[in-house]
């Protein structure tokens, strides 16, 4: 079974210097019918300004991923991390017990354009931690795993019943990727795709249930994002 989750359809978040697409529910936007699918609890897609971002603030007993599109985003958090994360670069933070940290555009110029993604831990109370690799040279032509539950393959490690891969196929590539237990999630960061004989835009989620696996073909140069979810 699929399900699509159109971008034009997902929340809106404009507060001039952040326009935010939320594929869940997130804030002040409440959908009670997309609250998540299976461990992924939060897909925003955000554009900041040049200069500006989200202050310190907290967060406790989750996954996050921040996956940059287009510009750069400076991190800084009360681990006393401090990166700059840049397009097939990919930043786990495990905020466990409890982590404060800030996010801002460095860039006085250009905007910096990225997914915000949040995983439910298979485990609460664990000591936050963090990790961040750049996938940048492998994700061209392929399908890449760059979090897992046991960083395999050089992948981050993440904390939750979740692999999630990334790929950058080029037009008419087709990607096959298995499902382990029949659920996954397919987000079109860019371009467009072929799912059967569904086209995908860039935005666009889709939801797969009971499926062994997720075959994806370009059809222009393209960039997702798939969770293989337990």
């Amino acid at each position: 079974m699929q399900i699509i989750r159109r971008s034009a359809e997902r929340g809106l978040a404009d507060h001039g210097w952040l326009h935010s697409r939320h594929t869940f529910s997130f804030a002040d936007y409440y959908d009670s019918e997309h609250m998540g699918f299976r461990a992924l609890r939060v897909i925003n897609e955000d554009r900041v300004q040049p200069g500006r971002g989200f202050g310190a603030h907290p967060h406790r007993d989750m996954e996050i991923i921040s996956y940059v599109l287009d510009g750069s985003l400076q991190h800084k958090d009360s681990m006393k991390n401090g990166s700059t994360i840049r397009p097939g670069d990919v930043q786990r933070m495990s905020a466990g017990t409890g982590v404060v940290h800030s996010e801002f555009n460095g860039s006085q110029s250009e905007d910096v354009h990225f997914l915000q993604i949040w995983l439910l831990p298979n485990k609460r109370g664990m000591q936050p931690s963090y990790e961040q690799k750049s996938f940048d040279s492998q994700l061209n032509g392929n399908l890449v795993p760059v979090a897992t539950p046991d960083a395999r393959a050089g992948s981050v490690l993440i904390h939750a019943d979740a692999s999630v891969y990334a790929g950058r196929p080029t037009d008419g590539q087709t990607l096959e990727i298995p499902l382990a237990h029949g659920y996954g999630w397919l987000q079109v960061a860019r371009g467009r795709v072929l799912v059967g004989d569904t086209t995908l835009e860039a935005g666009d989620g889709l939801a797969v249930s009971d499926e062994p696996s997720l075959k994806v073909q370009a059809v222009s140069l393209a960039e997702i994002l798939v969770f293989d979810l337990g």
